[in-house]
């Protein structure tokens, strides 16, 4: 038996209107429902089986899929997902989430473009109760970022052996990069070295204004790398200047500028995430905030596994995990999905794979 779409939407609407996100969403929303209200009930069903919906002005593929998805008796993913947080302590759920991790897979040292020794960033990460710290300083083509050649990560893998030996035990920090994801979509570093790695995550640093068809291309065939296991900040958008008390070194690589997201086909890219397991990163950054909440729903309904990290370029900004993990109990996003809940053991197991 079929639910009513329109009151589905409106539904939609109005919680995320509570939950004060962006006026452009609830506009989405209400615009749909009231395109569909102005039709006969049998024609909504028609272009619905058809996958016409989106021909209406005022639908999109998102509303356009809730209400197929209620027209056939089932309650929308959307709605079900803004529900199960409607109500929630967020602070508590946040915390929960905070909890369960074990480690940050995405953070940078004074080799590359961060401000502290990689000894410094280890040990505030032992304070704060991590088991592992993810050292994921830039590939050689980012050249502003001071971005490691081949030669020189070779030294950093030794040093790091050898720091090892002396940290506390039960904690560890695990071998990485930050490799760029270059024009062809190809990884920025020898194959040999990414297989020698950890973990390695892959972003997109250069022609963020790429087309969208460009775009989806590079990020399809970077995913598609077996020697990649996170997709770092997917859109590449800065929301503010830079963020809050961050003055100086430590933060070179992220200057004062805001950025619009980049252009792609974000379902084709989560649905490759989830063939290749590759995760999507919910980048901390107060000015990245990357993805938006509407795209971790999405990656979340498409069934791609997440790592929460803070791509920190100093030791106080590993704290800076509560605001991922808010952004991601926002979005419903449960512990057993987030890689770095895992022990180092289970994903240094998962990234061999």
């Amino acid at each position: 038996m079929s639910r009513d779409p329109i009151a589905d939407l409106r539904r939609i609407a109005f919680l995320l209107e509570r939950a004060n996100e962006a006026t452009y969403r609830v506009r989405a929303f209400r615009s749909a429902a009231n395109a569909l209200a102005a039709l006969p009930t049998k024609e909504v069903a028609e272009r619905a089986r058809a996958g016409k919906l989106t021909e209406l002005a005022g639908v999109g593929d998102v509303t356009s899929r809730c209400v197929a998805e209620s027209l056939a008796g089932e309650e929308p993913v959307y709605l079900r997902r803004l529900l199960a947080t409607e109500g929630s302590d967020l602070d508590a759920e946040a915390t929960k989430l905070r909890t369960a991790l074990r480690g940050d897979c995405h953070t940078h040292s004074d080799w590359s473009d961060g401000g502290s020794p990689i000894e410094e960033m280890a040990l505030a990460a032992v304070e704060l109760g991590h088991e592992y710290l993810v050292l994921t300083d830039h590939s050689p083509r980012l050249k502003v970022a001071r971005g490691l050649t081949a030669g020189r990560l070779r030294q950093q893998l030794d040093h790091v052996a050898r720091l090892n030996e002396a940290l506390p035990e039960g904690f560890r920090i695990l071998t990485g990069i930050e490799v760029d994801i270059l024009a062809d979509g190809s990884l920025d570093q020898e194959e040999e070295l990414l297989a020698r790695l950890d973990v390695v995550v892959g972003s997109v640093h250069s022609g963020l204004n790429d087309d969208r068809a460009r775009m989806t291309r590079r990020m399809l065939t970077a995913i598609a790398n077996p020697h990649l296991d996170i997709l770092g900040h997917c859109t590449g958008r800065m929301v503010s200047s830079r963020p809050a008390g961050v003055t100086g070194p430590g933060d070179r690589g992220h200057r004062a500028r805001t950025r619009a997201e980049s252009d792609f086909d974000a379902d084709a890219v989560f649905a490759a995430c989830v063939e290749h397991d590759t995760a999507v990163e919910i980048n901390s950054r107060p000015e990245r905030q990357d993805p938006p909440k509407r795209l971790i729903r999405r990656a979340l309904e498409a069934g791609c596994r997440f790592a929460i990290n803070t791509d920190a370029h100093a030791p106080g900004q590993l704290d800076w995990q509560r605001f991922g993990c808010e952004r991601a109990a926002r979005c419903g996003v449960p512990a057993d999905r987030v890689i770095n809940t895992w022990t180092a053991e289970d994903l240094i197991a998962w990234t061999r794979r």
